[in-house]
């Protein structure tokens, strides 16, 4: 029997459309490709920490395969790649309490590491005649059409009481430069708030890692990062780097899914905040990129595009709504009230708008 998740999964891959960049819903294998580079001398540290790693993530639901590799010509640099049933799995244990107290014994071994993921599109092989013949191995079934355009948030919370000094420190701050090399610049920021949470959504063109990179070492940022931290409820100590990578691992808001209309005007933009059950983000994710897909078809509809940010149980919707349609635009939650409301631990709410910068050229 098909499952709900499959129909809409089959309805997000069979579509080639320019409207979607991005989607995490398709139901299609997720290839995960870590490099890591370690420390001179560690090596051997870095495999037995690894193996204890790798004995756990075997017990994960949705975990497949992996394997790790060492480069032929440089000892220091190292390659794990694993495969999972799709991308919702993964990204429920990457985003993860476990996953930041499995990787802690590497921290002392490994200098550096970068993370890329990819749905399955094609593959040749014994593997993948087994799976055809099985047919059990799902791949994309079409290539998406992107824009070009990097999409992640942050979301942390602040002590209560603090909020009117925390917006008004984050609607204050001078902006970073836009270009961060030849190929990558910053587009957009956008900070919200409701209550004590912040999301800060921000947008990038070319490579979102070194495009964080090079906000966080900027000095405007800096100062600004420095005169939240008292107000913070999970304490950091930026000049500690583990403080720090641990505290903006937590933070870390990925884009789920996207979709654009085929006009693209300037509008304004909103985030509605959902506040989803102890264990239903995921879902409540997969529903409203449903319904935003099915609401991109329509030309009635006032939302121009729209990002789902996800983790754990918190999910944000950021929509670029068309122009004069005053204070209350009239944007959907995404879906009938009665799907969304056993998934939901509150109703949906609108965020307050901190501020809204585009970089010149974006």
């Amino acid at each position: 029997m098909t499952t709900t998740s499959e129909r809409v999964s089959e309805a997000l891959t069979q579509q080639v459309s320019k409207r979607v960049s991005q989607s995490v819903f398709d139901g299609s294998r997720l290839r995960v490709v870590l490099l890591v580079d370690v420390y001179d001398g560690a090596q051997q540290q870095f495999l037995e920490a690894y193996e204890q790693l790798c004995n756990q993530v075997a017990s994960v639901p949705g975990h497949v395969s992996d394997q790790l590799c060492q480069s032929i010509e440089n000892p220091s640099q190292w390659l794990i790649t694993s495969e999972w049933e799709s991308a919702p799995p993964f990204l429920a244990w990457v985003n993860s309490e476990e996953h930041v107290r499995m990787v802690e014994p590497l921290h002392s071994c490994v200098r550096d590491t970068r993370s890329l993921r990819f749905h399955i599109v094609r593959e040749t092989g014994g593997e993948a005649a087994a799976g055809a013949k099985g047919g059990r191995r799902r791949l994309q079934a079409s290539p998406r059409i992107g824009d070009g355009v990097l999409r992640h948030a942050l979301t942390f919370t602040v002590k209560p009481g603090s909020e009117p000094q925390v917006a008004k420190i984050l609607a204050d701050y001078a902006s970073p430069e836009a270009r961060v090399d030849d190929t990558t610049r910053l587009c957009r920021t956008s900070l919200f708030m409701h209550g004590n949470r912040v999301v800060r959504a921000i947008e990038v063109r070319g490579d979102l890692l070194t495009a964080l990179r090079h906000v966080a070492r900027q000095p405007e940022v800096r100062a600004v990062e420095e005169a939240i931290n008292p107000y913070l409820e999970q304490e950091r100590d930026l000049n500690d780097q583990e403080s720090a990578r641990v505290f903006f691992t937590r933070a870390a808001l990925p884009a789920v899914h996207h979709v654009t209309a085929d006009e693209l005007p300037e509008g304004e933009r909103l985030a509605l905040y959902y506040p989803a059950r102890a264990g239903q983000g995921m879902r409540l994710a997969e529903l409203l990129a449903q319904h935003d897909e099915a609401a991109a078809e329509d030309p009635k509809c006032p939302v121009l595009r729209s990002t789902i940010f996800q983790r754990d149980d918190v999910v944000v919707r950021l929509v670029d709504v068309r122009a004069g349609l005053g204070a209350d635009p009239g944007v959907p939650y995404s879906g009938p009230a009665d799907e969304l409301k056993p998934l939901l631990d509150a109703e949906a709410v609108r965020m307050a708008l901190i501020t809204d910068r585009r970089s010149p050229d974006a």
